[in-house]
Parts: C-alpha cells; structure tokens; sequence
C-alpha cells in the first residue's frame, strides 16, 4: 500500500476547506464548509470556535468520500492567524472567539505597545495580535480568564478535536503576540503582563513536526485510516508562503485576498516598522511581510454598496466583477487622473495607523464606475510597490520574483497593472488554493513523502502564467507613483478627525 496523499485543511476567516493533495501538488478532492461572522458592537469581530470544528469536520468528511482513503498519509491545518478562543478544562469555549480583524482594544495598544514588544515579538505596535485583546480580557471579562485552562490558536482548537492533546506549532502561535522571535518560545515577560501562565497555553512544535494522531473515534467519524498523523501547521500567510514554493530569499509571495499581504523569507531574525515578523513555515526561518489591510474587499465594497450591475436582469453572462474588469481594462493607466488611497481598513505597514481612512483623489465629471475601480486596482498596486521598497531597504534585499495568488490573482487587469506599477514580472500560481497546498507540503514533508520542507515547496508548486511590465505603461505610472506617495501624508492629520466623528 502506497500512502502518498495529504490533507490540507484551511480553516479561515469565512470557512473551512479541506483539499486532498498528491505528491505533485494536484488537488484530487476538496469540500468546504463555512461558518458565520458576528460583530455584536462597532470595532468587534467575533466567532463560535465550535464552528471551526464542525466545518472542519463536515469538509474532510466529503473531500474524501472520492478518493482511496488508505492512500491518506497525513493531515495538516492552516488558519486565520491571530484569532483565539479560551476554553475550559472539559474544552469548551469560555467565550465567542476574538478575530484577527477585532479592533476593540485601542487603549491596550496605546497603553502598553512599546519598542520591547516589537523587538520581541517582530510585531509592530498594532490592534491586530491577540496579545492586546488578552488585555482587553484581563481589565473588562476578568472571569474569563480566572476561568481559562487554555488560550488556543485555531489550529490548536482544531488539534485538540482531532487527536485530545493541546498542541499548536510556534507558526501558528506566533501571530498572538505571545512568542518571543528570538527563542520560538512563550515570552514570560508577555504573559506576565497578561496575568497569564505558558501552562494555559498549547504546547508548541516545530512547524512540520508530528504532533499527534487522530483519535480512533474520529477518525471512524470522519472516515479516515486509523493512526493518521496530524502535522503541525503555520498560520495562513506562511502557508501561502509555502504554497508559492517561495522559501528561498528574494522571492515574494503576493497575496491578492480580502487583505493583500506580501512576504518573504530570510535565515535572520530583524525587526521594522517596514514590515512585521512571522515563523516561516520552514523550521528556524522568518517571514517578513507587508499587510495592506483592504484588497479584494475594498472591491467587492464598491461592486455591492455603488456599483452593483444586475447582469441576469439584463441577460449578460458574466458576473458584475467581469462587466468592470471589462471597462476598466479599456481605460488608459491612471484612470484619467483619478487615485485610490487603500486605507478602508486602516493602514498597516509601516504606517500602522488605525485612524487612517481610504481616499479617492481627482474627481471630475469624466468619471464613473470604471474609473473608480481602475483606479482602486491602481491604487493597491501603488502601495504594494511602497511597502515592497520599504522591506527591500530595511532588509538590504532585492525582490528578484513576485509570485501571485489568492482570488485577486485571477484579474488579469489586476495583475497586469501590478507588473507595470511594481516594474517588474508577475508570476501567477498554478493552483488556486495555494494556502491549503502549503499546509499539504508540510504533511508530505513530515511523512517522507518529500525529503524536506524545501524540496516538497519545489515539487509541488508551479506558475500557470506570467505578466510582463509593459513599457508604454511603466512611464505613466512612475510619475503617478510619486504623486501617490504624497497623498497619505498629505491626509495623516485629517485622518484622526473622521475617524473620531466615526466612533462618535
């Protein structure tokens, strides 16, 4: 009996999606599930942990109904980083989940975000880790935490449903703010703050580690061989990472998803407000990585709250997306002197300013809905080439490949458009669930299936097409480049007074 299959399961913001994977990095089977979003108050970004798990199930479950199960070596996770729940001893949830988009805990960052905590977390003072959200726990829901037996990260969650033990890698742990870059360890100065103890914590493995086996119950619920090896995962952006095959420096990895998140991998630890650190996937490694926290939601934002086309209505075969994808292609580059600044989540690299907002720039009574949406497509593009120069200056490297993924790689407009701003070649992934595929790698790694981590990255990635910078294109944008980098500190004073009649 051959066993040279792996699973990969990505359980993020919106659903789990379970993949069956191959030795060459093809899919033969996948099933998602997904799961709801709650924000009972402005700001706060909530879940029911148990739905991780039941989606969880439910997608492994049908994504291997079709293929030969004693063919499965291992299963792996891959996750919305930074999320947690805190459960009690019989593992059960104290509270609803916190999300890595909750944005609650303005005080705690202002209060105790400091150069120390970048310097050993890698993490830029920002709402985003877990650790501030602890805080918040800790001064408003004291009970919660008097109450706790584990702080979990969603692959920690998931891991104790499959196999009874508490145990998550330092990959996927690390993005809580808890993990000291330097050692790959819990931080006692970081949860003492925190009144919290290593000991309410999973226990933490290398990233590609075998950390257990699914239970026999399970496993029979699940329909799944007996003794399966569960491997450790990393956190979503490193497993796309992987998934690119981008484990080598100079190599970055550009995920055009809700959130566009850029990264790549280096043998040092280094630390800047250029960029935040992260446990790479391979074992000893780091990610750098930019974050701009509005991509494709800042387009679907447009189509559905001002430029939603009701294409069956009037018998058009293509979704609203296609229909403006269309036009905008027809326009010249810069959308008639019209510019996006992506700020509807706030900015993030290297500003990290919470109260910064999205601006449109240069109205005029020749634009409408096709110049809005070139011009945000353009306006990501300019402020990833600003975050990638920022980390090739912090880190003295060059980005010698850009390789695309996620939902926004499938624009050809987009990443045309991306080529020509950046100046230089786009390189598209083969397969779409490239963050799945990377938690496989891992699998396949850990069972021998691949020698190593590298050579499975190698093996099981690939480029389905490649966009070079046009130069009739590349002229235009240089000059609307440097008139981009003007706009946000142009705007940065007006910000905090939106953004406080916002919250009023």
């Amino acid at each position: 009996m051959t066993r040279d299959l792996v699973i990969g399961v990505d359980a993020s913001t919106t659903g789990a999606k379970a993949v069956v994977w191959n030795a060459e990095g093809s899919p033969l089977s996948q099933a998602k599930s997904t799961y709801p979003l709650s924000t009972p108050q402005p700001g706060w970004g909530e879940q029911n942990a148990e739905d991780w798990w039941v989606a969880t199930a439910n997608s492994v479950r049908r994504a291997v109904q079709t293929v030969d199960t004693s063919r499965i070596a291992a299963i792996s996770i891959t996750h919305q980083r930074e999320t947690f729940v805190c459960v009690d001893k019989e593992s059960n949830p104290l509270r609803p989940a916190m999300l890595w988009l909750d944005s609650r805990a303005v005080t705690e960052v202002e209060k105790f975000g400091s150069d120390r905590v970048h310097e050993i977390t890698g993490k830029p003072v920002n709402l985003t880790p877990a650790w501030y959200k602890l805080l918040w726990l800790q001064k408003n829901e004291p009970e919660t935490l008097e109450r706790t037996f584990r702080v979990t990260d969603v692959q920690g969650f998931i891991v104790n449903r499959l196999t009874g033990d508490w145990v998550t890698s330092y990959g996927s742990a690390d993005p809580l703010g808890v993990i000291d870059m330097k050692t790959f360890d819990y931080s006692d100065y970081l949860l003492d703050i925190a009144h919290l103890s290593r000991q309410q914590f999973p226990r933490l493995a290398a990233p590609g580690e075998i950390i257990g086996t699914v239970s026999d119950a399970i496993a029979e619920e699940l329909g799944l061989p007996k003794n399966l090896p569960v491997v450790a995962g990393v956190g979503d952006g490193q497993s796309a990472q992987l998934g690119t095959g981008g484990v080598f420096p100079g190599t970055y990895y550009l995920n055009l998803g809700s959130g566009v998140v850029s990264g790549t991998i280096s043998d040092k630890y280094a630390f800047d407000k250029a960029f935040r650190v992260l446990a790479a996937g391979v074992p000893g490694k780091y990610t750098f990585e930019t974050f701009i926290g509005g991509g494709t939601f800042n387009l679907q934002w447009f189509i559905e709250k001002f430029a939603g086309v009701d294409t069956k209505a009037l018998g058009i075969e293509l979704t609203p997306e296609q229909v403006l994808e269309t036009a905008a292609e027809q326009l010249k580059p810069g959308s008639e002197g019209l510019m996006a600044l992506p700020y509807w989540t706030g900015a993030l690299t290297p500003f990290w300013d919470h109260h910064a907002r999205g601006a449109l720039i240069g109205f005029t009574g020749r634009h409408g809905k096709s110049h809005v949406y070139r011009a945000m497509l353009e306006g990501i593009a300019f402020e990833q080439r600003f975050l990638t120069e920022g980390a090739e200056s912090a880190t003295n490297t060059k980005a010698s490949e850009i390789i695309a993924l996620g939902g926004g790689s499938r624009s050809k407009v987009w990443c045309q458009i991306i080529a020509d701003v950046m100046q230089r070649p786009v390189k598209v992934v083969r397969e779409s669930e490239s963050t799945s595929l990377g938690t496989g790698m891992l699998a396949a790694a850990a069972v021998g299936i691949h020698k190593n981590i590298e050579l499975a990255a190698r093996s099981m990635s690939g480029v389905s097409s490649v966009f070079e910078p046009q130069s009739s294109n590349t002229g235009v944008y240089q000059e609307l480049y440097e008139a981009y980098r003007m706009i946000y500190p142009a705007l940065r004073s007006i910000f905090p007074v939106i953004s406080g009649a916002l919250e009023d």
